[in-house]
């Protein structure tokens, strides 16, 4: 009977390895490696869930679908992580955040490829007012993304342990350090379990967590713990604990690291190296955007028009631009055309007309014909421009009022940065 007993064992773990063995390959476990995490991690039982649930068909598909429509600008996102030493992997976590949709909105207002909450958005430098939203410029916001996770890197020392606080919050991450390093601590040394010392800390965690400690006194113990000689991988962050409600990591953060993690691993699959989607592999060789000043002001429609770029596509480039204008109040801002389009708008750059737009919120005791007087231009063009069917105005509208240069002065674009509004 034993030794039926050790031959199923030994049957079954070379099954599983050979199962392993088939489904992987040394460019997948490069991708946990960039991730700082142990190659043993390959058999995680959930990171097999979700990459087998990923492979499915009808999961191919909008994964090849999702990788050729960013194909234009995801080239520019791997030049940036190259450029930031960031770990290429991370790509896949834009994709994990947004599936690469330029202007993706969450339910809590989270926005842009990389999901910037506003707060965060600003901090990093994004400008969020009543003309661009940066959470949605595809260069800016990707840049300020790898500023985020080099910072969180620093911090936490792991690549994996950034993508989680990116995801779940700095403070979670350190919450989770602080206890898992207790818990290790009192295993492996359980006649500490009922000292002073632990059960100070676990007061200071437990009353942090109901709101009752601020986040300073966390962090205290967070930094004296980092000093004892306790080993953590992620299989300690990631494990469920029972009858625990509050785990270590959240389990939409657990989930996302093995979405991260498998969604690379997906582009080694033969759907992808092989066939109609090989050339998926190759996005990233060559620019595919380019980035170009143009005057405050400016319509992108004025753009498209005077150099022969389709409006659709401008528009699609540049949706961080709320109205499609140009901050006016700058003077000049960057814009982003396809590379293929060049040529063509440097040799018709000149052809574009100095007009200028801005945008006007209108105010209690406005009318069209007053704010035309304002602007010197006709209550007329106000009324088409906006394709409004009535004159009757709303508090709070937002008018876009198209200025000749030579009518513009510094008032009116003091005007519009004064109504600027951050959200």
């Amino acid at each position: 009977m034993y030794k039926l007993v050790i031959f199923l064992f030994i049957l079954v773990n070379y099954s599983w390895a050979s199962l392993i063995g088939a489904n992987y390959n040394q460019r997948d476990m490069q991708i946990l490696e960039d991730l700082q995490i142990k190659s043993s991690f390959i058999t995680d039982y959930k990171l097999q869930k979700t990459y087998n649930n990923l492979l499915r068909k009808h999961n191919q598909n909008n994964y090849v679908r999702k990788l050729s429509d960013a194909s234009l600008f995801v080239p520019k996102i791997k030049k940036i992580l190259r450029e930031e030493e960031i770990p290429s992997v991370f790509l896949y976590m834009a994709m994990a955040e947004s599936d690469f949709t330029i202007d993706a909105k969450s339910n809590v207002k989270a926005t842009g490829i990389w999901q910037f909450m506003s707060e965060t958005g600003k901090h990093f430098d994004l400008n969020i007012n009543l003309y661009v939203d940066e959470r949605m410029d595809l260069v800016k916001s990707t840049k300020a993304a790898t500023q985020y996770l080099k910072y969180l890197h620093k911090r936490f020392d792991k690549w994996y342990l950034a993508a989680l606080a990116y995801n779940c919050g700095e403070g979670r991450v350190i919450e989770a350090i602080t206890r898992a390093t207790i818990d290790k601590y009192v295993e492996e040394n359980p006649k500490e379990k009922n000292s002073s010392k632990i059960q100070e800390f676990r007061h200071t965690i437990y009353s942090y967590q109901r709101g009752r400690e601020p986040f300073y006194k966390l962090n205290r113990v967070y930094k004296k713990i980092r000093k004892w000689d306790v080993s953590l991988d992620i299989d300690d962050f990631l494990r469920v604990q029972k009858n625990i409600t509050r785990q270590y990591i959240p389990s939409e953060s657990r989930m996302y690291i093995r979405k991260i993690i498998a969604l690379g691993m997906m582009n080694n699959q033969s759907f992808i190296t092989e066939n109609d989607n090989a050339h998926l592999l190759n996005i990233g060789a060559t620019s595919s955007v380019a980035t170009i000043p143009v005057k405050g002001g400016l319509h992108l429609k004025s753009i498209s028009n005077a150099v022969g770029i389709d409006y659709k596509e401008i528009k699609n480039l540049n949706k961080h631009l709320k109205l499609q204008i140009v901050p006016p109040y700058e003077k000049t801002y960057d814009i982003y055309i396809p590379y293929s389009r060049l040529a063509r708008y440097q040799a018709n750059k000149n052809l574009i007309k100095d007009s200028k737009y801005l945008v006007y919120i209108v105010k209690r005791g406005d009318s069209l014909h007053r704010i035309g007087n304002k602007y010197n231009i006709s209550y007329k063009i106000i009324k088409d421009f906006n394709k409004l069917n009535t004159n009757v105005l709303s508090l709070k509208q937002k008018l876009i009022i198209p200025i000749s240069s030579n009518k513009s002065n510094s008032s009116s674009i003091k005007l519009a940065k004064a109504n600027t509004k951050t959200t």
